[in-house]
């Protein structure tokens, strides 16, 4: 039987196996115990090619001010997909969370995100988290941690000074360090995907584990990242480790996994006037490929005329500024552009994770390395997505 995603301490024993279905594994487990191949699933059958973008004449501009228009999705395992519900649209004046008494937190499951300006200047800041359930069986829930992590990441943004200075990672580093101080989480461990971008167009993107991003331009995959992982469901991972489990696990020779905001991937790109940036937690990525996330993002974009064809190819729509704003698209449900893209990324993410005969990027990976397990359908989970559309004011006047 396959080892379940792996976290960050969680199987003491070394005979301690879960099924393939219930939840990643802690890094308790040491490498000689995790034998299983750390393939990229996700670049498996990929018709892209993965680059970093180099900075461009339209961003170096002087007349640039790129905005990040910002919207969320999420849905927790086990709960139905609340599309009324289950959405935020970021307000730059009223942030997500603050240095307080947690009282509340969005009802994403071990899932979480975050979204915030950077001090009271233009940058954002904005990202996903996910905890790793295998805690579970030591009696902790990791959703605290991941919540608490995403807590510090808005709130440390939103008081730094010097927007220009704050890197993704040092902001990744910062909340690591409130969450280990926080006495009322004993345990625990998350993925983190963070982003800070500016003004001038520059994102600037931290990502540890198997939480990952994809920047959309003009009806293509511009970039995706790759997950880090030790081993086959076991992605690096930002950890607390009690006292006694890790006194337990060096009874049985096991070294914990321990991974640390230093080991995250460090990025950079351009973005551009009319780009899709969508952060999402393994929810979406086990289910779904980039090239489906660009079907999806292209129905919404080409649709609503955000993306436009033409003889020179597609091209950013005039309306894009008046999209994404908040009422710029009136329903129910969701008012704008980027909030109707994360509310049907998570829709379509859900059903392909309870679709017993559709296989996604886990399945098949699962196939490829362990075909006696004979795995077929999506893989269910919790599910957060965040999506950024990149305006341009100097091109749209909004």
């Amino acid at each position: 039987m396959l080892p379940s995603k792996t976290l960050g301490l969680l199987s003491v024993s070394p005979l301690v196996h879960c099924s393939l279905n219930t939840c990643r594994l802690t890094s308790v487990l040491s490498y000689q115990q995790c034998p299983a191949p750390c393939s990229d699933f996700r670049s498996a059958g990929r018709s892209h090619c993965n680059f970093q973008s180099t900075r461009s004449s339209h961003t170096s501009a002087t007349s640039t001010s790129i905005a990040y228009r910002i919207g969320a999705a999420f849905s927790a395992k086990g709960r139905r997909f609340n599309t009324k519900q289950d959405l935020f649209s970021f307000d730059p004046s009223r942030q997500l969370s603050e240095k307080q008494p947690y009282t509340g937190r969005p009802i994403s499951g071990q899932d979480a995100f975050f979204i915030s300006s950077v001090g009271n200047g233009p940058s954002a800041a904005f990202g996903v988290a996910d905890g790793v359930g295998g805690w579970d069986a030591s009696g902790i829930d990791s959703a605290d941690f991941s919540h608490a992590l995403c807590r510090n990441l808005a709130s440390n943004a939103k008081e730094n000074s010097d927007e220009q200075k704050l890197g993704a990672r040092d902001l990744l580093s910062q909340a690591f360090t409130d969450v280990v101080a926080d006495k009322d989480i004993i345990g625990g461990g998350s993925t983190a995907c963070v982003a800070v971008g500016n003004s001038t167009g520059h994102l600037e993107v931290a990502n540890l584990g198997d939480s990952g991003f994809a920047q959309f331009r003009l009806n293509a995959v511009h970039y995706d990242s790759n997950p880090q992982t030790h081993a086959f469901n076991t992605p690096y991972q930002l950890s607390i480790i009690p006292p006694k489990i890790l006194a337990r696990s060096r009874i049985f020779g096991s070294m914990p996994l321990r991974d640390f905001p230093r080991d995250a991937s460090v990025t950079s790109h351009d973005v551009r006037h009319g780009d899709v940036l969508v952060f999402a937690t393994d929810g979406v990525w086990d289910n779904l490929s980039s090239n489906e996330l660009l079907q999806i993002v292209s129905r919404y974009m080409i649709g609503f005329q955000a993306w436009q064809g033409s003889d020179k190819g597609t091209t950013v729509g005039k309306e894009l500024g008046a999209l994404s704003k908040e009422g710029g698209i009136p329903k129910e449900k969701e008012s704008s552009l980027q909030t109707m893209l994360a509310d049907a990324i998570t829709g379509e993410a859900k059903a392909a994770s309870q679709n017993s005969r559709r296989d996604g990027p886990f399945a098949k990976e699962v196939q490829k390395f362990y075909p006696h397990e004979d795995f077929h359908g999506g893989k269910v989970d919790d599910i957060c997505v965040v999506v950024a559309v990149v305006v341009d004011a100097s091109e749209t006047g909004a």
